[in-house]
Order: structure tokens, then C-alpha cells, then sequence
């Protein structure tokens, strides 16, 4: 099993993101069971473009507040067409014509180097609308999700904003987004361990070695569940073992899973028996504070 130093505190409870490298493993249904498997959690939906932990948690949302992103707004004024904020965005956002300033306001990341280094002060931000982020309840589970908005492509500001809410004194399961971009290595960062949902086929094992390389570059704690455990092939197994990489569960293929999960149900509470895998998982991963002393 690997494992590697986190930034967990003695006074905090784990913090626990569930990624996968692809869509469709199984990485919801893996997280929304986990948490309504514990008490005293919290529940953050953090797969902005499309999170669907409500359907399956459904929560009574008490309050909600929209996300901005700062964005730059040229004072023609005072602009002299140097170039200094194009030279200065990483994101290509700012294109300098014949001493004219456009700025592509959905590149922009909000991230304000062209406002600090303009030399003559000519460019101020402006909020811009990006998402939604939604807070409410599942009994005693608490739930936070983002929505980005339609045709934003800055996802990582609204997941910034999901984490403000985190409450370091409840046991916290994050769902982020699949894959290996900026995104996912936003929702999984400052986090105590990593799950990484995948399924024994190519495209499946192909995007665990992606996401576990990714995982281990932050150094964070991370283990793997086998999702339709039964079907593809062994290769999933042999590289979880060659890597030494604990497997933490499998969950076989099943109609009856599937059928719960087309419903929007809790395999925990449609198949109480499940409600103890899950814990058996987190009692694994509550190993990782163990094994630190």
C-alpha cells in the first residue's frame, strides 16, 4: 500500500477527495455512498460542469451565492498600447493590435497580472458571472455543490469556491471532476487522501496510470477502487500490484446496481449489506492517520 505524508491535523478529521481519470467509472456513486455511509460528514459536489450528487443525495438547499471572476476592462484613456499586459498573460487572453488592447474575456482566468504590472494603470477589473455555488442539507449530512454557468470554460474558481465551505470538523468527501487537468488537480489539492475510481478495461487502466501519476506528483495519499470489478480484464490488478498501490474494494458488475443507480437510489440503502463495505473502506483509509502516529 503507498502511502505519503499529508498535511492532515490532529485536531481534523480526514478530508477526502474521490477522482477518476475518465467519466463514467462509477466516481459519484462511490462518493455519495461513502458519505451517507458516515455520520458527521460533509458532502461537496465538486464536479462544477456537471455535478449530480443532488440526484442521488437530495438535499434541502437553504442558501445559495454566485461566483465571480475578476476580469480586466481597458481605460482607453490611459493606455498607450505597450504590450506589457499581453507580454504578461500566461492564458492568451489579451492580444495587443496596432496599439489597440482586445481582451477575450473567456480565456481569462481572473488572475490579475495584467491589472498589477500595466505600467500606466490603464486596465481595472470587472466582476464577471461564472457560476453558482448552492449550500443545503441531507438530514444530518451537510452538502455544498458549484454550477458553472453555461459556456464558462473556468471551472477551477467555482471548485475554489465549493472548498471555502469546507468544515474541518466534520469528515469531509469531495467529489471532483474526472480527468487529469487543472480542475481535478484543483478539487484534490490540500486533501488528506485520494480515492481513484477506474474499471478493468484499457481506457480505464490506461487513465488510472495518468491519474495516479498525477496523485503521486502532489504527494498525496491515494488507494484504487475496481468499479464492475468482473468484466474487462486482470491488467487493472497487475498494475495496482506492480505499482504497489492498494486496491481498497471491488464492486462486481451488477443489473440490480446498475438499476438503483438509473433511479437515482443509494446502493447502501437499496443493498444495506454495501453500508459496511463503505465503512470498511473509510476504516482503511482512517490508516493513514494511524500509520503517521
Amino acid at each position: 500500500m503507498e502511502w505519503v505524508e499529508s498535511n492532515y491535523g490532529e485536531s481534523e478529521k480526514l478530508i477526502i477527495s474521490v477522482a477518476s481519470g475518465k467519466g463514467g467509472t462509477g466516481k459519484t456513486t462511490i462518493a455519495v455512498n461513502l458519505a451517507l455511509s458516515l455520520s458527521d460528514v460533509q458532502l461537496l459536489d465538486c464536479d462544477v460542469e456537471e455535478p449530480n450528487c443532488h440526484i442521488f443525495i437530495k438535499p434541502v438547499f437553504e442558501s445559495s451565492h454566485t461566483v465571480f471572476i475578476p476580469v480586466p476592462a481597458v481605460n482607453q484613456n490611459k493606455c498607450d498600447g505597450c504590450g506589457r499586459c499581453e507580454e504578461v498573460c500566461l492564458y492568451n487572453a489579451i492580444a495587443v493590435v496596432n496599439k489597440k488592447v482586445i481582451i477575450f474575456p473567456e480565456l481569462c482566468h481572473g488572475c490579475g497580472s495584467c491589472t498589477y504590472f500595466c505600467p500606466h494603470k490603464a486596465i481595472e477589473e470587472e466582476k464577471k458571472e461564472i457560476g453558482v455555488i448552492e449550500i443545503g442539507k441531507n438530514g444530518e449530512t451537510q452538502f455544498v455543490q458549484g454550477k458553472l454557468n453555461a459556456g464558462m470554460m473556468m471551472s477551477p474558481p467555482v471548485i475554489r469556491a465549493v472548498k471555502k465551505h469546507i468544515n474541518k470538523k466534520k469528515t469531509v468527501i469531495i467529489d471532483a471532476p474526472p480527468g487529469t487537468s487543472c480542475p481535478v488537480i484543483t478539487a484534490i489539492k490540500d486533501t488528506d487522501f485520494v480515492i481513484l475510481v477506474t474499471e478493468p478495461t484499457p481506457f480505464g487502466l490506461n487513465d488510472l496510470v495518468l491519474a495516479a501519476e498525477v496523485v503521486r506528483k502532489m504527494r498525496l495519499p491515494f488507494g484504487v477502487i475496481i468499479n464492475r470489478s468482473d468484466l474487462g480484464n486482470k491488467k487493472t490488478d497487475e498494475y495496482c500490484a506492480r505499482e504497489n498501490i492498494s486496491v481498497l474494494m471491488k464492486i462486481p458488475f451488477s443489473k440490480k446496481i446498475a438499476g438503483i443507480y438509473s433511479r437515482g437510489d443509494l446502493i447502501i440503502k437499496a443493498l444495506p449489506e454495501y453500508r459496511k463495505e463503505f465503512l470498511e473502506l473509510f476504516k482503511k483509509i482512517e490508516q493513514v492517520k494511524i500509520n503517521r502516529g
